[in-house]
């Protein structure tokens, strides 16, 4: 019996294909890419479970990334520190990274990297430039050579600052760097920092001061910065070196005898007689008007003091005792501050009198607490022995005008300078 056409077609349907050359191909490359898409996802599972994984830091640690490091050489200084357990699977944290589009760079720095930080927080924070900040704190009334020693004195900065900048052309403050900064840097920082409060405070200065340019107006500030450390006295001091500006009578400034002699370093030791009457450029008990340049480096609130003083028509003032000053017009009142302050001064010397006095009794009653080594190093706190009782420095003549907490020119016992009576004013 014969099969119709329609039967054939049928069978010819249902007959299984064979698969061609080609087709054994493609199915071979879609296996083949399938395993490794599987191996991959795998691999890479494994690396992100380690990459995210506790490290090794048992406790907090500070690392530093050169500018320009490779990130082989990250990895190869992170593992040698501790930070990380492995420096290959640091890197294969950045090449999963790059496949994924995170293309931000490692940046240089310090950065504090918390205790047991997986190979992923470590990236992150070295991709974030959150680097540890320091700060330097340079004091109202440095000079350039004390500011310099401060700087070279810090062991995260670095560099020489070269040529010494002009005395008075910084500005005291608190300054934030990252290590690895440069002491020139932080200098010309502080130079700008001056310029621009200059450039602020300047146009609004009061009218009618003795001096016209702004270098003046930093040298006069710098002579109140030593002469006081009180900030509300500042503008009251200013106003009187002005006013003894204007009518032609010299400043007698005490720490400008000094900056004559140290310029700018600790004199350690009361002001001579003859420190006194010794002509410097900066000595302003003998030279008229303003010294050629700044004594230190003025702080904002001594700039703003000069730049706008107190209304006063004082031209005198002298230490009140407690820290501070009293001011007056005339030299009849200014004499009158001074006995005030001398019969202060000799109450204060009869009470260091009587007490070196009862040490002295004390360090007789016990011989051996002035001789034995042991025993002094056991006595209590504040018994004088007989060595420190007769060493002690005896409270000196007052001094007029002396600064209230500058330890250069302070009225205390040791630091008073030693003129014999208040000096009218020419």
């Amino acid at each position: 019996m014969r099969r119709s056409a329609k039967d054939r077609a049928g069978e010819r349907q249902n007959r299984p294909r064979r698969r061609t050359p080609v087709s054994r191909v493609i199915f071979s490359l879609f296996t083949t890419l399938f395993i490794i898409a599987a191996m991959a996802g795998a691999a890479g599972l494994a690396v992100w479970s380690k990459i995210t994984t506790s490290g090794p830091l048992s406790e907090q640690t500070s690392v530093l990334i050169p500018q320009g490091a490779t990130s082989s050489a990250i990895a190869a200084r992170l593992e040698k520190r501790g930070v990380i357990s492995s420096g290959q699977l640091f890197k294969a944290a950045l090449l999963v990274d790059r496949l994924r589009g995170e293309a931000r760079p490692l940046r240089a720095g310090e950065y504090a990297i918390p205790a047991r930080a997986s190979i992923r927080q470590v990236i992150s924070i070295l991709r974030s430039g959150k680097a540890v900040v320091h700060k330097i704190t340079i004091p109202e009334g440095f000079s350039v050579a004390q500011v310099m020693e401060r700087l070279r004195a810090n062991p995260d900065l670095t560099g020489d600052i070269g040529q010494p900048p002009p005395e008075g052309s910084l500005l005291p403050e608190t300054y934030v760097f990252r290590r690895g900064a440069s002491r020139a840097g932080i200098i010309r920082r502080m130079r700008q920092a001056q310029e621009k409060l200059l450039d602020r405070l300047w146009p609004a200065r009061a009218r009618d001061l003795p001096f016209k340019t702004r270098k003046e107006a930093v040298i006069l500030a710098s002579i109140v910065e030593k002469e006081t450390g009180k900030p509300d006295e500042r503008p009251r001091v200013a106003a009187v070196f002005i006013n003894r500006l204007k009518k032609g009578i010299r400043l007698q400034s005490d720490p400008t005898i000094i900056y004559g002699i140290t310029k700018g370093k600790k004199l350690g030791r009361p002001i001579r007689k003859s420190e006194i009457a010794a002509k410097t450029p900066w000595n302003t008990y003998q030279i008229d008007g303003l010294p050629p340049t700044p004594i230190a480096n003025p702080g904002r609130a001594s700039i703003e003091a000069v730049l706008n003083p107190a209304s006063t028509d004082d031209i005198y003032f002298v230490a009140d005792g407690s820290g501070g000053h009293v001011f007056s017009a005339t030299l009849e009142g200014h004499n009158r501050n001074v006995r005030k302050w001398r019969a202060l001064n000799a109450v204060r010397r009869a009470e260091e009198k009587q007490k070196q006095k009862t040490a002295a009794e004390s360090a007789a009653r016990e011989p051996a607490a002035a001789t034995d080594p042991a025993a002094a190093a056991s006595a209590p706190a504040g018994v004088e022995t007989a060595r420190t009782a007769k060493g002690a420095i005896p409270l000196p003549p007052v001094a007029h005008k002396q600064a209230a907490a500058r330890p250069e020119s302070a009225p205390a016992s040791a630091r008073a300078i030693p003129i014999p009576r208040p000096r009218p004013k020419r």
